[in-house]
């Protein structure tokens, strides 16, 4: 099979292509032919090995601290069960399936990966039939983000609720689910992606270059930093007494509760992946070099099996 692999950390250019041995699942494990996986921050601090200062040390102990230990990164995915171990009983051949991987195991840049049915750290469900597999494959990240830590901010309706970074993968998740709630919502995103986060559900959007948020004479319940760009004591400026803010530089967590919500908040229209770009497997590289740019809007999918790839 082909997959995506890195024996050193550093710029894009160390991911290469390969042939490796189809995995065999183990009695307890699925194996899943892989339609799509994306390119998330997670992949990309993992593979570049970009870790704050103060967590560098402890981080490159947990991956890897010479060399990576996980090989194949790709952390989220929807795909196509083609095997199942001796004591599988929740998924039969043939099922439709998305979810996560983890951090220091199975990766999704491959054709086909084995992955156990329950586990403590992935998450693994059946898809939504309402999406492609390559919209599938963007929502469980992003969408479980958003979810947890706007339950965590204990959102209620008609709340203010500004997201900054609102273009982004977490972020246009957060600005549709807000909405789901009933809140009002502030978008902070860069000029040129104004029209799209007012598409996704913004009332109002606030270009980062041009305002500073933190001036403005609105009071917020919720200041959400979606993208780890900006800071409590920032937020504090203008959240009301009893404000909350929540930031992806959280700890956060991957469930199979979550994942259920998110989808289906998917399956009943409230929340729709925003897909900035597509690529092939084969063009991993460039699509790391895109993620790293800057310039990404929403989430970037990378298609691995092309048949079936557009099947509801």
């Amino acid at each position: 099979m082909k997959a995506v692999v890195y024996s050193k950390y550093g710029a894009p250019e160390v991911l290469q292509l390969k042939e490796l041995d189809k995995p065999v699942p183990k009695p307890n494990e699925i194996l899943v032919k892989v339609m799509a996986t994306s390119v998330t921050a997670g992949d990309v601090r993992l593979r570049a090995s970009d870790f704050p200062p103060l967590f560098w040390l402890p981080a490159r102990l947990i991956f890897g601290l010479f060399r990576p230990k996980k090989q194949i990164l790709g952390h989220e995915w929807s795909g196509v069960i083609e095997q199942l171990g001796s004591k599988v009983s929740k998924f039969k051949v043939g099922d439709e399936v998305f979810g996560t991987t983890t951090m220091l195991k199975t990766g999704a840049y491959a054709e086909y990966m084995c992955i156990p049915e329950h586990w403590s750290q992935g998450v693994v469900i059946k898809k939504p039939k309402q999406l492609s597999h390559k919209e599938a494959a963007v929502l469980p990240i992003g969408s479980m983000t958003a979810l947890f830590l706007l339950q965590k901010a204990n959102i209620q309706r008609d709340q203010k609720v500004l997201i900054y970074g609102a273009s982004g993968s977490v972020g246009s998740y957060a600005v549709q689910i807000a909405n789901h709630f009933g809140a009002r919502v502030t978008g902070v995103c860069s000029a040129r992606n104004i029209k799209m986060v007012e598409q996704l559900g913004a009332e109002t959007v606030i270009d980062y270059k041009t305002q500073d948020y933190s001036q403005s004479s609105i009071s917020y319940d919720i200041v959400f930093d979606t993208v780890g760009k900006t800071s409590k004591s920032a937020a504090k400026k203008v959240l009301k007494h009893n404000g909350k803010f929540v930031s992806t530089k959280m700890l956060t967590k991957e469930s199979t509760e979550l994942l259920l919500q998110a989808r289906q908040l998917a399956e009943t229209g409230k929340i729709k992946p925003f897909i900035d770009k597509e690529y092939n497997l084969e063009n991993i590289v460039e699509t790391h070099r895109y993620v790293d740019s800057g310039r990404k809007r929403g989430n970037v999918s990378v298609v691995v099996h092309h048949q079936k790839i557009n099947e509801q």
